[in-house]
């Protein structure tokens, strides 16, 4: 292809209208919003098992070196006076709801990207001419109705709207003009640019490829021959900032996965179990980094011969269950007959759902999950009663409440006895108390809306 025509700018906006917007630290900023004694604190959520993973570290974490994706017994070393908590989805995907109902009052083109971060098209709405006014107001509002930050970037192109909110965090808005797009991209680090990973930024690395600026000097051959047609041709337009990607309402991820090639076929029934083990936890990360759960689970295998198949199993609901996941990769891979020799194997999660009904045990397989409500046998339709906090009900964080001293969260259960902090939202911080499950039961309870305590 002719380089000439790759960089062509001539369809590329002339103003800087795309928006993209990025909830700060958004798990751990809802957990201390509605937890008034961890506000300004280290907060780690995620799993609390042996291979439990961040999901989300707090600013204050994160200044100890914790992140998410990292292994939650690493994070609590660097971080060790930090919170733990499990992630609460149900609080998350209503705070999600505020923020993405305040962005479409910007325009009717918003591309949710996640649970917390979205695109806006400012020239499908009224505020093409004053995109910053517009940005400040909604993220005005957004705190004004969740009390969260979010970090906006502008741009006339995706890529440059996703960096520039990238530098302004946390709590930034950042607008590039065009006529500053090279002054911003080209000292930015390469692993900026978002689809490069470490095997594209090490190949790029034997290339003394480290910024923008190198990468925009390498030649368009020199780059194909490096990381294969696409990718190279895709590399060679953003580092001369051509992103010709349009905001769409229909543009949220459809799937998130791993695949891994080995470098000697592998035998065995043990070595693969494993081998589907370590594929799934690797798109099980992508899919907490992702947010939300998935109904359904895809296993691809390639076999010595080069045959490759694919099969799918389909839950009832949306989960993010570790163990519901993991097994239901392994039917997926049984489906697709695996025999003895095995040369690829991916695992990936479609039909994902930023509200799924979740146990939240996908970083803690050693947890085991909430029992069902029984109900009596009876025609009508019964009640279901209040689930009580159990050993086997306990998660650290979730919502809990007493008939005399009101709505709290656990901190954590040892045997029958729960530590517990009654504080909301709208309440000062509170000093833990410890609860006796045998003579003081306690309800667990939904979270409360959002805009309470606006």
């Amino acid at each position: 292809m002719d380089p000439a025509e790759l960089t062509d700018a001539s369809r590329l906006r002339s103003r800087a209208t795309i928006l993209h917007a990025d909830a700060d630290s958004f798990f751990a900023a809802v957990e201390q919003r509605d937890k008034p004694s961890l506000r300004g604190k280290p907060v780690l959520v995620g799993g609390l098992g042996p291979r439990g993973v961040v999901a989300t570290a707090s600013y204050e974490a994160r200044r100890a070196g914790a992140r998410s994706a990292m292994p939650m017994s690493r994070a609590r070393r660097l971080s060790p006076g930090a919170a733990v908590l499990y992630p609460r989805f149900e609080a998350y995907s209503a705070y999600s709801r505020v923020i993405m109902e305040t962005l479409g009052t910007l325009s009717g083109l918003v591309e949710p990207l996640s649970i917390d971060e979205a695109f806006v098209d400012l020239e499908a709405g009224s505020f093409g001419d004053d995109p910053g006014g517009a940005a400040a107001g909604a993220r005005a509002r957004i705190r004004e109705l969740t009390g969260l930050a979010v970090s906006v970037g502008i741009g006339r192109t995706k890529l440059v709207a996703k960096l520039a909110s990238d530098a302004g965090k946390p709590d930034g808005l950042l607008v590039v003009e065009p006529s500053d797009e090279d002054a911003f991209l080209l000292p930015l680090p390469v692993r900026a640019i978002p689809g490069i990973g470490p095997a594209t930024a090490g190949a790029l690395e034997r290339l003394d490829v480290r910024t923008v600026a190198d990468l925009r000097r390498q030649d368009l051959d020199v780059l194909t021959m490096t990381l294969g047609v696409s990718a190279g041709t895709n590399l060679f337009r953003l580092a001369r900032g051509i992103d010709l990607r349009a905001v769409g309402p229909g543009g949220e991820r459809k799937s998130v996965g791993a695949e891994r090639t080995f470098a000697e076929d592998i035998y065995g029934a043990e070595r693969i179990a494993a081998a589907i083990d370590q594929v799934t936890d690797e798109a099980l990360r992508r899919l907490v980094a992702h947010g939300g759960g998935a109904r359904t689970v895809v296993a691809k295998v390639r076999f010595a011969d080069f045959t490759t198949l694919t099969r799918s199993v389909t839950l009832p609901q949306p989960s993010a269950e570790r163990a519901e996941l993991r097994a239901a990769a392994h039917l997926a891979a049984r489906a697709a007959g695996i025999s003895d020799s095995v040369r690829l194997l991916g695992v990936s999660f479609h039909n994902l759902s930023a509200h799924a009904q979740l146990t939240l045990a996908w970083a803690d397989e050693d947890a085991a999950p909430p029992p069902s409500v029984d109900e009596p046998d009876a025609t009508p339709e019964p009640a279901r009663g209040p689930r009580l906090l159990t050993e086997a009900t306990a998660r650290a964080g979730v919502d809990i409440e007493h008939p005399t001293l009101g709505r709290g969260w656990l901190v954590h259960l040892r045997g029958s006895h729960a530590t517990v902090r009654f504080e909301t939202v709208t309440t000062p911080p509170a000093r833990s108390q410890v609860i006796d499950l045998d003579t003081d039961p306690l309800v667990l309870v939904p979270p409360l809306p959002p805009t309470l305590g606006r």
